[in-house]
């Protein structure tokens, strides 16, 4: 347990120096940086953003993850009986359908990681079978275990292969027996002859709401089995927290937030600017929405259930004035048809959350074939030892393509005079602070410093739409390293 007098420099040095020892790493596959300290894997992620993106704008600093073990709260199972009677459980090896037998994994939830080895030893105890891909019969196939960090709610999903679960109410009270603290229970039948967890029946309750909720940023959110959610919860807070600081909303703006799973960004925008409209394809994670709107009384936020594409396309052709567009698509990245929407819609600002550098570098070349610019980006470690990277990064309308001109549209807000006035950027602040003192800061624990020194931001620049607006606050021990960064920048006296 930590201790109350640990300070966040020592927390942060010894994140840095975990090293991730998993005996299965080479065979799981999921764990690209097994082996590695956590200093290092995060600096080759770093290294990999910098190398793609690094030619359309400034890439900031990694956001490490203070917590890089034991974060996953989203967490799948398979089940394989042996010749012997013995029932394993784990994840595929890489590029198989061949279970790894994995005892404890040291990036899920501790909880999640216990109820799967569980379910398995009841499988074992009470004769279960378990589903066999070939021959495409049994019982138990997979479970899907998801967490909430805040309120310590706990959904599991027991994936069947078919209908009639014959020792249904066995394997269930021993498993609520073994683990109370799970709040709702659910089983799927998934008949699919793919890599997919859940089946497209319909998810049944045995327990609970069929739901858990989580609070990110303040808001609560609704999580059903199949919704999306950031699978690292403190890093989700950070993931936001950048993104709105990066945007330097205005409070005025009327977005579009697209892929917006559970309404989750949409939401956690919602109070810096005037409108926005949250766009998701997936009808749980859209009804979902609806309630996390209904649920924390956002006014200014509404929903539509489409495809990201066809409603930017379809909004293209219209009037409609959008001064933002947000974007966080799955791997694959977005589409081209979406890109060109954009450019005939021409919002000012584009915010682009994406979690493989390499689809952002292909989508950033289409957006800048669109007149867009990008400006900064920012990497968040959000599922470290894996290869997977979050990135930030915000694109302006700089360059107006249409009839052959070519336009270049700036302001003197827009303009870098921090020379003239002898101010660092917040690049600059970041690196002098982690140098001098191991600490990391966020850009928005500057910003907050820097307002309550008197140091003026452009209007609304960093600054939450009113003051009863959720911000992560800035503790004690980084306000005081940033102040006398500013010193020594003589930004204060």
């Amino acid at each position: 347990m930590e201790s109350p007098k640990e300070t966040d420099k020592t927390r942060m040095t010894k994140a840095l120096a975990v090293r991730n020892k998993c005996p299965v790493a080479k065979l799981c596959g999921s764990c690209s940086y097994a082996g590695r300290s956590y200093f290092e894997q995060a600096q080759a992620k770093e290294k990999r953003v910098k190398r793609l993106i690094s030619s359309y704008c400034e890439v900031l600093p990694i956001y490490y993850c203070e917590q890089p073990l034991y974060y996953r709260n989203k967490v799948h199972s398979g089940f394989k009986k042996l010749r012997n009677g013995h029932v394993i459980c784990g994840p595929y090896e890489a590029s198989s359908h061949r279970i790894v037998e994995v005892d404890s994994c040291l990036i899920e939830n501790r909880i999640a990681s216990s109820i799967i080895r569980d379910c398995a030893d009841i499988a074992e105890k009470f004769k279960i079978s378990i589903y066999n891909e070939t021959r495409n019969i049994g019982d138990l196939r997979r479970v899907l275990v998801r967490t909430a960090d805040a309120t310590g709610e706990v959904m599991v999903v027991l994936v069947i292969g078919s209908t009639y679960f014959k020792k249904k109410k066995l394997f269930t009270d021993e498993l609520l027996k073994r683990h109370p603290e799970i709040t709702t229970l659910l089983i799927n039948v998934n008949r699919r002859h793919d890599s997919m967890i859940l089946g497209s029946d319909e998810v049944k309750k045995v327990i609970g709401n069929g739901y858990i909720t989580d609070v990110i940023l303040g808001k609560k959110f609704r999580v059903s089995a199949d919704s999306f959610m950031q699978s690292n919860h403190e890093q989700a807070e950070i993931l936001y927290s950048e993104a709105i600081r990066l945007a330097g909303f205005n409070g005025n703006e009327v977005c579009i937030d697209t892929y917006c799973g559970t309404g989750s960004t949409t939401l956690s925008f919602a109070d810096f600017v005037g409108s926005i409209t949250g766009v998701e394809i997936k009808e749980a994670a859209y009804k979902d929405a609806l309630k996390n709107a209904s649920a924390n009384k956002v006014t200014n936020a509404s929903f539509v259930h489409a495809d990201a594409t066809e409603y930017m396309e379809k909004t293209s052709k219209t009037d409609a004035k959008i001064d933002c567009v947000i974007l966080d698509p799955t791997r694959a990245g977005t589409t081209l048809k979406f890109i060109k929407a954009c450019g005939k819609l021409k919002p000012e600002k584009i915010v682009y959350i994406s979690c493989c550098p390499e689809t952002l570098a292909r989508d950033l070349k289409g957006f800048t074939a669109q007149g867009y610019e990008a400006k900064i980006a920012e990497p968040v470690d959000m599922f470290p030892w894996t290869d997977k990277i979050e990135t930030i990064v915000v694109l302006s309308k700089g360059i107006d393509i249409s009839a052959g001109k070519v336009q270049v549209e700036f302001s003197v807000e827009d303009m870098d005079l921090s020379a003239a006035h002898g101010n660092a950027s917040y690049n600059k602040i970041k690196k002098h602070v982690y140098e001098k003192t191991g600490l990391q800061v966020s850009n928005l624990n500057i910003a907050q410093v820097k307002r309550k020194y008197g140091i003026i931001e452009r209007e609304n620049y960093n600054l939450p739409k009113s003051e009863n607006s959720k911000q992560p606050n800035c503790t004690p021990e980084k306000e005081k390293a940033i102040v006398a960064a500013l010193q020594y920048f003589k930004m204060i006296g």
